[in-house]
């Protein structure tokens, strides 16, 4: 299992609950907004697993879940048996997906290793490729697995520059009902390629354009959490 980046403690990642979070490495997207671009590439960093380890066993009672984030950590083969030693010490476990394995998700689920699923809606689906330079085929698949499953789960759209209030609007209402929808404001990364230096560039939404477009979701989603 690749670990290329471990936060020992956060406030933020698991709604309401404190958590470690694991990062693993690579990603099939390439979203040029990307913060966590340093651990995609083809010599990603390495964060020892037996350090991951001997925090998680230190803090266990202390720290109640564990959050594995990426990067995909669907890409990693060694995932189910990452969570399994995880629940061990007795934590809850999130995933944070872009959508793209639901093959995975329903393996993970069928075999009660999530507590919690944070899926990536990246755009309307007609604007998928445009945002993310893949298509959201597999994405609407795992919804409906989540939708099933019976897990606390949510979606999540970071909302861009390129994104419009009507965007935001158009997803809620297209993958309606939605447990939760968090509408992330767009931060600009210091990593990216120099073909997207214009569009990283641009300014981000204002809090009037954000607020609009939380109230244009909640006609479809009672529960829109705006994330800063």
């Amino acid at each position: 299992m690749q670990i290329a980046g471990y936060l020992k403690q956060s406030l933020v990642d698991y709604p309401g609950t404190l958590a470690a979070v694991i990062f693993t490495p690579g990603c099939n997207f390439d979203c040029y907004y990307c913060h966590n671009r340093h651990i995609l590439g083809a010599q990603p960093p390495a964060v020892p697993m037996e350090d991951v380890w001997a925090h998680l066993r230190k803090r266990a009672g202390l720290l109640e879940a564990v959050v594995i984030s990426g990067g995909e950590p669907c890409l990693q083969r060694g995932l189910p048996q990452l969570l399994r030693e995880i629940r061990a010490l007795g934590y809850r476990t999130k995933l944070d997906t872009n959508g793209a394995f639901p093959g995975v998700v329903r393996a993970l689920l069928d075999e009660g290793l999530l507590d919690y699923v944070a899926v990536d809606i990246k755009a309307p689906w007609e604007k998928y490729r445009q945002i993310c330079r893949a298509d959201g085929d597999a994405v609407r698949e795992t919804l409906d697995i989540l939708r099933q499953s019976g897990v606390d789960w949510e979606a999540r759209t970071t909302f861009v520059p390129e994104l419009t209030v009507e965007d935001i609007e158009r997803i809620a209402r297209d993958n309606a009902p939605l447990p939760a929808y968090a509408v992330q404001a767009y931060r600009p990364p210091d990593t990216f390629r120099a073909d997207d230096a214009a569009r990283v560039a641009r300014a981000p939404h204002s809090a009037a354009v954000l607020a609009e477009a939380v109230r244009r979701a909640q006609v479809y989603c009672p529960r829109v959490l705006l994330r800063d």
